[in-house]
């Protein structure tokens, strides 16, 4: 029986618990690592920060999962860890005797009668797996446990929340700092500043939020030199817009998707509200990034070919930089039909793939023209989401053009429009009359997705 890393990253309750897990996921961590002769069961012991390990054990027939640690995350990192391990094959797990403490956690997981299965007597390990295997009739829930959970349930959301907002008091109090210090002194040492602030975040609960800031140097290293004030003072201001934002409806889904954690796939996949479109999509490009916490985004963008609906959508997925790089599903230009569920937002954008059915040659073949100006589609997502770092668009007719010093901008066929582009922009994009573009807006520049021209289509590396 075995396991893949993929499952091991959905189970992670959020991406600190993941990234913990992948510093947990060494042989040096771990002692007394084994399974069942069948695999079903896997356990270990994993040095913690007291004397005695924390003994983990896991069950892959349904992922099941026990560990002595005292955290209130489930799982904890210590059970990731484990399954890390086992999905990675980083150490043996030998078939052995299953030890007494993880029999008492399968006696108390499945009943009492499930200890003593009828029969034979037999090995104690094979005792252990029938009683894993025995299917218990469902207990009927008392009332006042439902009630007594719902209660802890509503606390724990609530102490969330009230460090949340703290943190963002913290937040607020940071940027006035800043902006008093002066910005030249913040972009100097932006990095350490931010690193302080972000931590502080972190221990708030408020970790979408603490990654954000800590890319916010790379972002204006970025920049020339002279557009890194201008940058700054854009980024603190979203900042502050966020915050109160989140004051203002903690519970939106979007906002706290922001500030804090987003919602599991299952949650979005049960969501009666949550958008779904069934259409023909184009794979526009792939971008990966490895972030300073650790962990790699691999942001796959998709193109509708429908006329109406959602024009983008964003497949956002994460893995440990040292599992090493992960191979796509998708290739850049290829055309699909599938079916996408939006995660609930004004401007829905991050979706999960539900289903993708093979190429066919019957898809449209050019792009859906622009359904809104220029300066609407600049502008129209800011307005429901004033923090957004990043706007997807889709450009008319116009070509990529160079000024005196060399620098790369697009420019619109009838002249009314010119956008500054990120990096060089060499290649076919050069000079090329571009009939459609799509590409990142990130406040100050361009970044090219892919393009169309009268003689087909153009990747950003073509």
């Amino acid at each position: 029986m075995a396991i893949d890393l993929k499952a091991v990253e959905q189970l992670a309750t959020d991406q600190s618990s993941l990234k913990a897990a992948a510093g947990l996921a060494k042989p040096t961590k771990w002692s007394g690592v084994g399974g069942s002769p069948d695999g079903a069961l896997i356990w270990g012991e994993c040095a913690g920060s007291g004397a005695n390990p924390y003994r983990v054990m896991a069950d892959l027939r349904d992922l099941g999962n026990k560990c002595t640690c005292p955290s209130r995350k489930f799982p904890c990192k210590h059970v990731l860890g484990l399954l890390w391990l086992n999905a990675e094959s980083i150490v043996p797990f030998a078939p052995a005797d299953t030890p007494a403490w993880v029999s008492d956690w399968l006696g108390r997981r499945r009943g009492p009668s499930a200890a003593k299965p009828a029969g034979a007597a037999a090995p104690s390990g094979e005792k252990d797996l029938r009683a894993a295997r025995v299917v218990e009739p469902e207990a009927t829930e008392d009332p006042k446990d439902a009630a007594r959970r719902e209660a802890q349930a509503a606390k724990r959301n609530e102490e969330t929340e009230r460090a949340i907002l703290d943190a963002l008091d913290a937040l607020e109090q940071w940027i006035g700092d800043q902006l008093r210090l002066g910005l030249s002194g913040f972009i100097d040492d932006a990095t350490a500043r931010c690193r302080r602030i972000a931590a502080r975040l972190v221990d708030g609960k408020a970790t979408a939020l603490a990654s954000r800031i800590d890319e916010l140097p790379a972002r204006l290293l970025a920049l020339a030199a002279g557009d890194r004030p201008r940058g700054a003072v854009v980024e603190l201001g979203k900042l502050v817009l966020l915050a109160r934002a989140f004051r203002a409806a903690p519970r939106d889904s979007a906002i706290r998707r922001s500030v804090a954690t987003s919602e599991t796939r299952e949650t979005v996949l049960a969501d009666p509200s949550a958008p779904r479109i069934d259409t023909q999509w184009e794979v526009l490009a792939e971008q990966v990034q490895t972030r300073r916490d650790g962990l790699v985004s691999q942001t796959t963008w998709l193109l509708s070919l429908a006329a109406s609906g959602p024009r983008f959508a964003m497949l956002l997925d994460f893995f440990p930089a040292s599992a090493g790089r992960r191979g796509s599903v998708f290739t850049p230009g290829e055309r699909f039909q599938g079916e996408l569920v939006f995660y609930p937002s004004q401007q829905p954008l991050r979706a999960l793939l539900v289903r993708r059915d093979a190429a066919q040659a019957t898809l449209t073949p050019e792009w859906p023209a622009p359904d809104q100006t220029l300066s609407n589609a600049l502008t129209q997502p800011l307005l429901a989401e004033p923090w957004a770092i990043e706007i997807p668009l889709l450009l008319p007719q116009g070509r990529i053009a160079r000024d005196d010093a060399g620098g790369a901008w697009w420019r619109a066929a009838d002249g009314a429009a010119a956008l500054p582009v990120a990096g060089k922009a060499e290649g076919l994009l050069s000079g090329t009359e571009l009939t459609r573009t799509a590409a990142i807006w990130s406040g100050n520049r361009l970044t090219i997705l892919a393009a169309q021209s009268p003689w087909g289509r153009i990747g950003s590396h073509d």
